[in-house]
């Protein structure tokens, strides 16, 4: 029967090439639409008055893009020349700052019908002072189109001068030139320093709500009503405007955004109050300059009505954007994100319909985000401090947007039912077949005997016919732990033997070649069991005949535990490991990517053999394996069924040192097998894609710890040194706190999904998965940084105390102490209604709360059991020993495997074989 429109949507492929074109053109267009109506909302229109593009004076500085006073960088006269034209065309009127820097600019400005209000910079330069009042005489002198003189800038506001200082100045010009002579300071200052008015020939007044924190709908009044205070004030002398306006760019200042739209918003509106009132005024000002930033914060570069590219920032009538080039932006980011879409959507049309647009709409997000911070450096001024913190922040929040896409996959994927196409369930041999012979493994080391005897009598129940254990015992120094597993092995048949080494290199893989090399010569399948262990009775018959497919080379089965049920973070842990088996381990397994365990495990014994066996140069000697068997062409299988349970760790420390184990072992397995992962071989994509992508999360880890040392560095900045640093973009910092939202939530769900738990249990997961942050990022770091790793045995079943409290987790206490102290000393600095400080404040915070997970985890496991029942039955665990390769260790040959000069071995219920 043909199946409805409907199911034919969510099943894959969609039924034929043109069908599944057409519905993929149609989605993709539909998530770029999306996102255009996204960046509208984003953006939304701002009314304002529509005056005419002209106003009664100007600000200006010549300075180019890349000029700088501070750097004795200075621009052209024909630089000059073409600003001054530009703006004619707006304003009839200039004020300018120094006289002395720009000598040919009167005359220039004479050219183009400019009137100037010549500046004089006065500062505590005494030879500057001088030089300046000179050149201001000879410029009066020489060009008539000098009609009035401001000689200091704030000069009272920042303490240059003194008000004595400044008074003589001002009397010496005023006797000295023929046109009216003023000085410039904010409303406040003049009403301050109210004597000062008799010594000029006009009042300048600075008038910058943005200063004063006054949000940009309310600042227009605010400035027309302190000028009517001044007028109040000083009545009957002549007020003049210094400067007016409002940023485009920068920090916000208590209530005061600077941005685009509100510095459009804002002079429209002036524009529109002053029209026809005959106001003297300079808008503050006519062209950016980036160089002020240094000086005046970020925010210094933008006040501009012309960028610094000299392209005007907004238009005199018609809407105002938000951003000016939103619509750039969207456009750019649905063409790039469009045919990515499409190609993703063509790939993996088996994925139901709502994980495909799931994904679709993620990628897209991550692709808008990107196209934003490319183009950040476009619409923004950064000095060098900036430059050095996207140097920092760009490379993690392109891993985070990576990690961000892995896991949208991950979610598109196995959330929604139907979207798996490649299971593996039991496969008992039928009956009357023949048993191939299986040589199951059991390496232990300083393990607790009953543990040890306990996974062995499991071993002695397996419902199989045709197999041997090999127990080997390696750099165990304590007889009292191993005699008793070797007395137990003696009373059992001739297919279980024990081999004590006392010292042997290559750690838990140096063990297993041993048993590799001592394995009966029968053997077609190699099975390895961790010590802690208890296996069901039907283990090796329910898996076995996965085997009949010659390039099955690895049957899996997933790790579970037991007697976690009494234990609160026992349980937690065991949650924590269950969410790979059901999540991570299907989503690998349908691509034929899986994480191969050292547990529960059969692998194809003549591939083992010749690829190289266990390999004793990496610390996760299971996983490369896998990973190499893989590399070869050869299969894997996942089947979903649990065969044996093992124990979890200890307590928290012993958790995060395995955590860290693994980690560091990774490392080791992308440095060696680069060229496969990312060169031609056998590797399937999915396969790359998997090994590379999987452990990402983990480098995310270590970047969390890179970042969150440069937080507090760059915290201290902005405390000790706000001259130099400010606080980050809001563009840089937002990025974080959705990454952060995003991982709570799809972990969360998708455990909800498909893990059998409860919500207490799925937060009780998240809260252990998340204090390990740390253990991964050191050993994430260390993994890169190091050759070579020491394999740390896993602490279980052993019955010795807690340790010292704390000492597990000194390093997360310190960290989360650093943060605490960084994100006080933000509070106690920064200004009211300061949105940027908040939010670096919640950076800060979130950069804590993996260390504050870890602290909470290892009071949680210090917890005594509950009471009631376990879950599972009771077993012992094992003790936790640093077990250290011997100087001289090297490679044995079979025939000193077996020689008692070398190590001790005993072949117990059996003969020892090489």
């Amino acid at each position: 029967m043909q199946a409805s429109s409907t199911e034919s949507l969510h099943s894959a492929p969609l039924g034929s090439t043109v069908a599944r074109l057409c519905w993929a053109l149609l989605l993709a267009a539909l998530v770029a639409a999306a996102n255009l109506l996204a960046w509208r909302a984003l953006n939304p229109p701002v009314d304002a008055p529509d005056v005419p593009a002209r106003v009664a004076g100007l600000a200006y500085n010549a300075f180019q893009r890349w000029d700088s006073p501070v750097e004795n960088r200075y621009p052209t006269d024909a630089q000059i020349d073409t600003d001054l034209e530009k703006l004619s065309a707006i304003t009839t009127r200039l004020r300018t700052y120094s006289s002395s820097e720009f000598p040919s600019l009167p005359a220039l400005a004479e050219l183009h019908g400019l009137r100037l209000t010549a500046g004089v910079w006065l500062d505590r330069r005494t030879q500057n002072n001088a030089r300046e009042l000179q050149a201001v005489r000879q410029a009066v002198r020489k060009h008539r189109n000098i009609d009035r003189v401001i000689a200091g800038n704030e000069t009272l506001l920042h303490g240059t001068l003194t008000p004595p200082e400044l008074i003589a100045q001002l009397d010496r010009l005023r006797r000295d030139l023929r046109v009216p002579v003023s000085t410039a300071e904010p409303w406040h200052v003049w009403l301050r320093y109210p004597q000062l008015a008799s010594h000029v020939d006009f009042i300048t007044v600075h008038l910058l709500p943005y200063w004063e924190g006054v949000p940009a709908q309310a600042a227009v009044d605010y400035a027309l009503r302190r000028l009517e205070e001044m007028r109040t004030r000083f009545p009957g002398k002549p007020i003049v405007i210094g400067e007016i306006g409002w940023p485009s760019g920068g920090d916000r200042y208590d209530s005061a955004r600077a941005t685009p739209a509100e510095q459009a918003a804002f002079v429209r509106t002036l524009l529109a109050r002053v029209q026809g009132t005959g106001l003297d005024y300079f808008l503050m000002e006519g062209i950016d300059q980036p160089w002020k930033s240094a000086n005046e914060g970020r925010v210094g570069a933008y006040w501009g009505i012309f960028d610094a590219t000299r392209t005007p920032k907004f238009a005199f009538e018609g809407p105002i954007d938000e951003d000016p080039y939103w619509r750039d932006k969207a456009t750019i980011s649905s063409a790039v994100g469009f045919p990515a879409i499409l190609l993703f959507l063509l790939a993996f049309a088996r994925i139901r319909l709502e994980g495909r647009i799931a994904f679709a709409l993620a990628a897209q997000a991550v692709v808008s985000f990107v196209v934003a911070l490319v183009t950040l450096p476009l619409a923004n001024y950064l000095r060098p401090i900036d430059w050095a913190a996207l140097a920092i922040l760009v490379p993690a929040l392109g891993v985070m947007a990576a990690i961000l896409l892995a896991h949208a996959f991950e979610f598109a994927e196995l959330f929604w039912e139907g979207s798996l196409k490649r299971r593996f369930e039991t496969r008992p041999l039928a009956a009357g077949a023949r048993q191939p012979f299986v040589t199951i493994h059991l390496a232990c080391c300083n393990e607790p005997p009953d543990m040890v005897i306990a996974t062995i009598e499991s071993l002695r129940a397996l419902d199989y016919g045709s197999f041997e254990v090999l127990i080997v015992d390696n750099n165990t120094g304590d007889e009292a732990l191993w005699r008793p597993v070797e007395a137990h092995v003696g009373r059992m048949p001739g297919n279980f033997r024990f081999f004590h080494l006392p010292q042997w290199p290559g750690f838990k893989a140096g063990a297993l070649n041993f048993a590799l090399a001592q394995a009966d010569p029968r053997a077609e399948v190699v099975a390895v069991v961790d010590a802690d262990y208890v296996v069901r009775r039907d283990w090796l018959r329910a898996l076995v005949g996965h085997f009949d497919d010659p390039q099955v080379a690895i049957v899996q089965s997933p790790q579970a535990h037991r007697a976690w049920g009494r234990h609160p973070f026992r349980r937690m842990m065991n949650w924590e490991y269950d969410g790979f088996f059901r999540i991570g381990m299907h989503h690998r397994n349908e691509r034929d990517a899986i994480i191969q365990h050292g547990t529960m495990t059969l692998i194809r014994a003549d591939a083992l053999r010749q690829r190289g066996r266990w390999s004793e140069r990496c610390i996760c000697e299971d996983s490369e394996l896998g990973l190499r068997l893989m590399r070869d062409g050869l299969r894997t299988v996942y089947v979903d069924r649990v065969m044996g349970e093992g124990l979890t760790p200890d307590d928290f420390a012993s958790y995060r040192k395995q955590r860290r184990r693994w980690a560091l072992g990774a490392m080791q397995i992308l440095k060696a097998h680069w060229r496969g992962l990312f060169g031609p071989g056998a590797l399937t994509i999915g396969q790359r894609y998997h090994f590379v992508a999987g452990w990402l999360p983990w480098v995310g880890d270590a970047l969390h710890l890179v970042f969150a040392f440069a937080a507090m560095l760059w915290t201290i900045g902005i405390v000790a040194a706000p001259q130099y640093f400010s606080l980050p973009i809001t563009l840089f910092m937002a990025p974080l706190a959705v990454f952060f939202t995003a991982k709570l939530l799809i972990g969360p769900l998708l455990y909800w999904r498909r893990v059998p738990c409860s919500i207490a249990e799925i937060a009780g997961a998240a809260l252990a998965g998340m204090g390990l942050s740390h253990a991964i990022a050191t050993g994430v770091i260390a993994g890169i940084a190091r050759k070579r790793g020491v394999f740390e045995i896993t602490r279980k079943g052993q019955r010795g105390g807690a340790g010292a409290a704390l000492g597990a987790v000194r390093e997360e206490a310190a960290m989360l102490l650093a943060l605490a102290t960084s994100i006080g000393s933000v509070a106690l600095t920064r200004r009211p209604d300061q949105i940027e400080s908040l939010l670096w404040m919640l950076v800060l915070a979130l950069q804590a709360v993996p260390y504050l997970a870890a602290l909470s985890c290892e009071a949680l496991s210090r917890l005594a059991p509950t009471g009631g029942t376990e879950d599972h039955a009771r077993i012992d665990r094992t003790a936790s020993v640093r077990v250290e390769r011997p100087p001289a260790a090297r490679e044995m040959t079979p025939g000193e495997l077996v020689r008692g000069d070398v190590i001790r071995s005993k072949a117990i219920g059996g003969d020892t074989r090489r």
